[in-house]
């Protein structure tokens, strides 16, 4: 009996925890906490048995299914403060999600070593924007991109981020203060964009790993419902702490200790991608 109770409360115990910081990273950030649930998923998932193919799979939807939950928590608490600009949300919108189904399409065509060295090496990227000085420090633009220029950078974004389950917070981010958006209206819309990515790549994972086999207890599709409902239990209560710091802590020292983090998982999935 005590086996069997220390089968499950190792993972349970894990995915709580990967909550609790995937919810303060998002607020405080504006990024949906996969780069924290993906790595924590694919260490436990395999406690609920699964083939080593399934698993990189479910961890990238299931991380997804956890963004919806924090990021609309984020979203509510930034605009409390007057700080998402929702027409940017609206414009981007229908160019997000074509480019989440483009990613969710892909993603159908890996296998799970492909999926863990592209999630690995975008966590190596997106790692450089918080380690190095910020190109996004400067302004290239008064206004946010339009035409052609929208559809490329929202489409690739949306492509980019349902790959790697994770809310695009980063890039958004980016974008926003190149064209002259303040840090916290950047975090604060971000937010909102990790939503607009996080529901369509939740569906399409889940669609797409209905007729799968080998896949971890409690999943429906590429979505396993105990993670999702671990993870974004407890995303709910810290990510207001984050948004509370991001408004009143100096985000430095916070952004290089989060970029050496990034930078090892990111390393550590290639590694464990090239040895599969």
């Amino acid at each position: 009996m005590s086996a069997e109770i220390t089968t499950w409360l190792v993972p349970l115990v894990a995915m709580l925890a990967a909550g609790l910081l995937a919810g303060f990273a998002a607020g405080i950030f504006g990024i949906g906490g996969g780069f924290v649930v993906v790595p924590a998923l694919l260490v436990v998932l395999p406690l609920l048995g699964g083939t080593k193919d399934a698993i990189a799979h479910v961890a990238i939807g299931t991380s997804a299914a956890t963004i919806i939950v924090t990021s609309i928590r984020s979203l509510l608490s930034h605009a409390k403060r007057g700080a998402v600009e929702f027409e940017v949300l609206k414009a981007w919108a229908p160019w997000i999600v074509m480019g989440c189904g483009a990613g969710v399409l892909l993603a159908s065509h890996v296998d799970g070593r492909t999926l863990k060295m592209i999630f690995g090496g975008g966590v190596v990227l997106m790692s450089l924007n918080f380690l190095l000085p910020k190109v996004s420090g400067k302004v290239v633009s008064d206004t946010m991109p339009s035409g052609i220029v929208r559809v490329g950078i929202a489409g690739g974004l949306g492509t980019f981020s349902s790959l790697l389950g994770i809310g695009g917070g980063t890039i958004a981010i980016m974008v926003m203060t190149l064209c002259g958006r303040t840090i916290h209206r950047a975090i604060a819309t971000a937010s909102g964009i990790g939503t607009l990515i996080a529901i369509p790549t939740t569906i399409g994972f889940a669609i797409i790993g209905l007729k799968e086999t080998g896949l971890p207890w409690g999943s429906l599709g590429y979505i396993n419902i105990p993670g999702t409902l671990a993870i974004a239990s407890m995303s709910m209560l810290t990510a207001p702490l984050g948004v509370a710091a991001a408004h009143s802590l100096p985000a430095g020292p916070l952004k290089k200790i989060f970029g050496v983090y990034l930078l090892i998982i990111g390393m550590l999935m290639l590694r464990n991608g090239l040895k599969m």
